[in-house]
């Protein structure tokens, strides 16, 4: 209700003063009545109730005819009825041996509306609440949710935020209540700053908490707004850095956060104590499990003596000990790691001791909170079944699949005790969030021009965990249209299933003075072969076309022009232990692919790529990536066409235009591809002053390659197996609005008839 007729302007707490819980004395004072007696009751009046029945009341107040009229008596009446929250008076009279109940009843709510709220919509607020419309008025309520609303908009960063209750006053004893609200702006965080710290500045301080200062370029962002429970969990984040650069004594002495005069920003102030820093002085394993040489175990650890101390490497070498011992058929064990400081040597002693545990069971396994998603899709993530041995390790494994599903916005994975001392409960609650995404983005590339898409996927298909997609991309040279629809878990296993369709077409005039369309389709199946292993198998069946082949365009390709229907069978195997797929700092991925055509259709070759990504972090945010992939197809009955071939260039080797690089017609320019190539990337990524969370990084990078050989032998054609090489520069933005990515290079290695490319940009967003 955003209208109202009458509006009393006195707050509720004000309008329901009368609530408050005042003794029958005080009343019978102020009323001018005589104390009570002492005499029996032999009759009760109810007066001036208009919803409730007197009958009602009487139970309520617990009092009955034949009891004494004492003060202890009356005054536990009088509490009853004030604590049933029903009424904003009551007065109790005595007249002889009868005793008068006068109660005047708290409204009733009819309608519950916001007004002045912008950036909280009524539904948020009012799920926020525990007043509901035909509910009793009380002050209590009414505070109690207007503080709730303040928490909500200060969890939202408004802290200058201003609500007021009003009502207003209906017939029949009704009021409609309405919030006021005045949300103010944004209040944002200033400034963070440290006390106590000489190991490392405040920059690098503000750089290893969540919460940041609010900038120019963080308008999307939420992360620069006060949060309570954010500055908790700065403060132990703070102190797993530190743990984890040695300083054992760490400590946060307090966190305070001023808000400014104007109330428009919040200083934020970190006291801490650094303490000394130490070394790992002895480590030990100590054993009780019977006929186990507990030595075996000493390479598992993942530091050494002499090392700086690191509380997280203890955490990882308890994971490590935990499934090697699985792995010798300990199951039921502890690993408690114990320190001991030697702070006049400032040295950590560590010992692991390892016990066994009592055998306990997983008895059952419950699913709440999963509204859409189905339970198989859940219990199928699990590492753990009913009635096997309950395992930490393999429990923490199973929430972290699921939490990688990405359906849900938190998981909880708790175990309780079951039915028996060795049995346990896995319980599993999950709060559910969108897995639909409709996206329409535009960007530009050097490669492809300008462009434009259009994709809309459900991730979580009728709560059974398939993926369909359906996507479009119109670019200057390129043009894209895709289907595709994946089933995890075909017929109820680890294997997964999909279809696609897709029609494609691609200027290539510049490059080859021709045009591709591409109309086809595949069914592909994946299944893990390890943790890191992963075999995929695919059939492809497309109708591949050369068309506007310009006139005076390479005869090799007017050759070629036309209609060609192609039937391919492929695998490919890749290992991955990286540990981000979009922005990996840390890892490999390696892959080798095999495909095959000639299964019907026009097509008849054999081909076959190999290679791997490596990246290792050198120092913080000095991440060096290493790069190296080669490849191979040769006909089998027939020549291999231009569409089949391998092109280089690009983005696959900077300081060359896209195909700038391999065998090539001299008399039109023209690139023909080639049958073999190889290439080799050595980047290094670094900081260049900006702050982290800003997302900039510079990039050193030198890329080799080469490309060559054609089925057809002419003397004509310029092809040299030579190898290519560039070096540049190149600098990259995660901004809010997609990937922004430019790079400078200078061939080094080139034949004369290369097209190089020294600029390249790209940028690329979704919204």
């Amino acid at each position: 209700m955003k209208t109202k007729t009458r509006i009393y302007s006195a707050l509720v707490a004000g309008l329901l003063a009368v609530t408050a819980n005042v003794s029958v004395m005080t009343v019978a004072h102020a009323q001018g009545y005589m104390a009570p007696t002492g005499q029996r009751i032999n009759e009760v009046r109810v007066l001036g109730t208009e919803r409730i029945e007197p009958s009602t009341v009487l139970t309520y107040m617990d009092v009955r005819v034949g009891d004494s009229m004492t003060e202890e008596t009356l005054d536990n009446a009088l509490k009853s009825l004030f604590g049933t929250g029903l009424f904003a008076d009551v007065t109790l009279r005595q007249k002889g041996n009868v005793l008068e109940v006068t109660v005047l009843e708290n409204p009733v709510i009819s309608q519950i509306a916001f007004e002045g709220n912008d950036k909280i919509s009524d539904d948020e607020l009012l799920a926020e609440i525990q007043m509901r419309p035909r509910q009793v008025l009380t002050r209590n309520k009414v505070q109690a949710d207007v503080n709730r609303l303040y928490q909500v908009y200060q969890r939202n960063g408004r802290f200058s935020v201003n609500i007021e209750p009003k009502v207003i006053k209906l017939d029949q004893n009704r009021v409609n209540l309405v919030f006021e609200v005045t949300e103010g702006d944004v209040t944002v965080i200033e400034g963070v700053r440290f006390v106590g710290n000489q190991a490392y500045d405040d920059d690098k301080l503000r750089s290893e908490i969540s919460t940041k200062e609010d900038r120019w370029y963080r308008f999307l962002a939420t992360d620069d707004r006060y949060d309570p429970d954010r500055v908790k969990y700065d403060e132990e984040m703070l102190r797993k850095f530190y743990l984890s650069q040695g300083y054992a004594d760490f400590r946060v002495v307090s966190s305070t956060a001023e808000l400014s005069k104007e109330r428009d920003g919040f200083y934020l102030t970190f006291m801490i104590e650094e303490g000394q820093r130490y070394h790992v002085g002895d480590v030990k394993i100590r054993s009780t499990l019977r006929n186990f040489d507990a030595t075996v175990l000493a390479p598992e650890l993942t530091f050494k003596e002499g090392e700086w101390y690191n509380a997280s490497e203890i955490e990882a070498s308890i994971d490590t000990l935990t499934k090697k011992l699985e792995e010798n058929q300990f199951t039921f064990v502890n690993v408690k790691p114990e320190t001991t400081r030697r702070r006049d040597q400032l040295l950590v002693d560590i010992t692991f001791n390892i016990t066994e545990s009592t055998p306990v069971y997983v008895e059952r396994i419950d699913v709440s909170g999963n509204v859409r998603t189905l339970d198989k899709v859940i219990r199928r993530e699990f590492a753990l079944s009913e009635g096997d041995p309950f395992n930490k390790t393999k429990l923490a494994k199973s929430e972290q699949n699921i939490r990688d599903l990405g359906y849900f916005e938190t998981v909880s994975v708790q175990n309780k005790q079951g039915s028996a001392p060795d049995k346990t409960v896995v319980n599993v609650d999950v709060a559910e969030k969108s897995t639909g995404e409709l996206s329409i983005g535009a960007g530009f590339s050097t490669a492809d021009g300008p462009l434009a898409d259009f994709r809309i996927r459900e991730r979580n298909f009728l709560g059974k965990g398939q993926d369909v997609t359906l996507a479009a991309t119109v670019a200057g040279e390129r043009t894209e249209f895709d289907f595709s629809f994946t089933e995890p878990y075909f017929l109820d296993r680890d294997f997964s299933a999909g279809v696609d369709l897709f029609h494609i077409t691609r200027d290539l005039q510049d490059e080859s003075s021709y045009d591709s369309r591409r109309t086809g389709g595949a069914l592909r199946f994946g299944y893990p072969l390890s943790e890191h292993w992963r075999q995929s198998l695919r059939y492809r069946i497309e109708q591949n076309e050369i068309t506007d082949v310009q006139s005076d365009a390479s005869r090799f390709i007017r050759d070629q022009e036309g209609e060609r229907v192609t039937s391919a069978v492929s695998q490919r195997i890749t290992y991955d232990d990286r540990d981000s797929v979009l922005f990996p700092t840390n890892g490999m991925n390696a892959w080798f692919d095999t495909e095959w055509a000639g299964l019907g259709g026009d097509a008849s070759y054999l081909s076959a790529q190999v290679g791997a990504s490596w990246f290792y972090p050198i120092a913080d945010r000095w991440i060096l990536n290493v790069l190296g992939e080669t490849g191979v197809i040769s006909g089998l009955s027939e020549d291999v066409e231009i569409n089949e071939r391998y092109f280089l260039g690009g983005a696959t080797l900077r300081g060359f235009e896209r195909a700038g690089i391999g065998p090539r017609d001299p008399a039109t320019d023209d690139s023909l591809g080639g049958n073999y190539f190889y290439r080799g990337t050595v980047e290094m990524s670094f900081p260049i002053g900006f702050p982290e969370e800003m997302g900039i990084l510079g990039h050193g990078f030198t890329d080799i390659g080469s490309l060559w050989d054609l089925d057809e032998t002419d003397p004509t054609i310029l092809d040299e197996s030579s190898i290519r090489g560039a070096a540049g520069l190149g600098v990259s933005w995660r901004s809010p609005m997609g990937p922004v990515r430019a790079d400078v290079s200078v061939p080094y290695a080139k034949e004369d008839y290369d097209r190089e490319e020294v600029f390249r940009f790209s940028f690329g967003t979704r919204f």
